[in-house]
């Protein structure tokens, strides 16, 4: 028996919750749908994940917000799942419930000296330079050297940020106090370490050329981390994205007007962190070279590096939060999913909850990858609704809800910043302070200026 207009509830209006809610009226036009969100304010890693340089990006809310807007979707921000509502009252109340929380949790680095003062994780310091509003509004940019670890486009984004000069970003949303502590920095150089080769980087070419875009900034690449050894040989000649990042690569290393820039970023490869140095605070870090075994996997050499540096970020992945009354993969750091159906311990399905995004498969792919997964998950959600029976509806199930965010207090935090963005002669400026979000989400004066 098929369930007839079902009602399905998402959590997390970030873009895995948003893309799954845009295929699920695609597929059952019929459907209604909650969509939760914990923060104030909707789309997720697109507002509080993406480095605010990078408006390309962040135009993505303009699809996401067509989507929202779509009257067969009701949209509560600052709802807490575990504490306003539970994950089994909304299985309880809906006939499938999608979870799309994402990952925002740093991996932790085992390493020696990792919880010395000074030494942070690259998601922190993202939610700090984005505006979250349930981190700290300061952050101890005070040494004048600091290393970032990673090899992907997060430690692209740290390093970039780092370096940059806080003028550079006086057209971005970037909040004031984010930009009064940048200018603020005693920055000189930036050591960005990565333990693979150059043609097993995984950073994007285009987002790599950006560091040499900044003003007043050098990108400093040895000449002997861009020597290939056959196994980059083979990767180049395989991958065409790995020849434009290791041409680029030897184009900055064979440079000889470097270092005239009052801030630098030192590209370091084939090197991985032993041990963060000091006593009460970082002072420097240790590496290991590493060099490429016979089948492409990185070991070490036994050679030390020694690096005089004030703070180390490390950018090495991220992790899912787990959602309270919801199984959870600890060393995964995923939801346990069998293509989308949430099961539990013995393996088996649990009735009508799903999850989708980085909470299913883990953070890996770019933000629009989130479609396809999302395709995945939804179409098990229809064929289980086509055999299912729908539940008792006799209420309401989001009427005690009075703290939550809707679409429209949405839109007025959204007047909000932009009037502020005006000011300034931008087109939008992030409010930062979570009940200042909320005192002009419930300004109702505003509603007719917002739409």
């Amino acid at each position: 028996m098929s369930i007839l207009d079902p009602r399905i509830a998402i959590v997390g209006a970030g873009p895995a919750g948003i893309y799954a809610a845009d295929i699920l009226l695609g597929l059952a036009p019929t459907a209604s749908i909650d969509l939760f969100e914990k923060l104030p304010a909707p789309y997720g890693l697109v507002r509080y994940g993406v480095a605010p340089d990078h408006p390309r990006i962040r135009k993505i809310t303009d699809a996401l917000h067509d989507v929202i807007r779509d009257p067969r979707i009701r949209l509560r921000c600052n709802v807490d799942i575990g504490t306003d509502i539970t994950i089994d009252e909304l299985r309880a109340a809906y006939d499938g419930v999608i979870v799309a929380t994402g990952a925002d949790l740093d991996v932790r680095l085992d390493i020696p000296g990792i919880d010395l003062p000074g030494s942070f994780g690259a998601a922190d310091f993202v939610a700090w330079y984005d505006g979250h509003p349930d981190v700290p509004r300061d952050w101890p940019l005070t040494a004048e050297s600091v290393a970032v670890l990673g090899a992907g486009n997060v430690a692209l984004d740290v390093t970039r940020i780092l370096a940059v000069h806080a003028p550079a970003l006086d057209h971005t949303d970037t909040p004031d106090h984010v930009l009064a502590q940048l200018a603020a920095s005693p920055l000189r150089d930036v050591h960005l370490f990565a333990r693979r080769g150059p043609a097993d980087v995984r950073f994007s070419a285009l987002e790599l050329r950006e560091l040499a875009a900044q003003h007043d900034v050098d990108v400093i690449v040895d000449p002997e981390d861009v020597v290939l050894d056959a196994h980059a040989e083979r990767m180049i000649a395989q991958f065409s994205q790995r020849r434009i990042i290791v041409r680029t690569l030897t184009e900055w290393a064979g440079r000889d007007h470097v270092g005239t820039a009052s801030r630098r970023i030192h590209l370091h490869l084939r090197q991985r962190p032993v041990r963060l140095l000091g006593s009460d605070g970082v002072t420097g870090i240790e590496m290991e070279r590493t060099a490429s075994d016979e089948l492409g996997r990185m070991v070490g050499t036994g050679e030390l590096l020694r690096y005089d540096v004030g703070a180390v970020y490390r950018a090495v992945g991220y992790r899912s939060t787990p959602v309270p009354g919801m199984p959870f993969d600890d060393e995964a750091g995923v939801v346990p999913h069998v293509e989308g159906r949430v099961v539990d311990d013995a393996g088996m399905p649990i009735p009508r909850l799903y999850a989708t995004g980085w909470i299913k498969r883990g953070p890996v792919g770019l933000i629009g990858s989130t479609k396809s997964d999302a395709a995945q998950t939804v179409a098990h959600l229809v064929e289980d609704l086509e055999t299912g029976e729908s539940i008792a509806r006799d209420d309401d199930p989001i009427a005690h809800l009075t703290g939550a965010v809707d679409f429209e207090g949405w839109l007025r935090i959204d007047v909000a910043e932009r009037h502020a963005g005006a000011a300034r002669g931008r087109e939008r400026t992030k409010l930062v302070e979570r009940a200042e979000m909320l005192a002009h989400a419930a300004h109702e004066e505003m509603t007719e200026i917002a739409r």
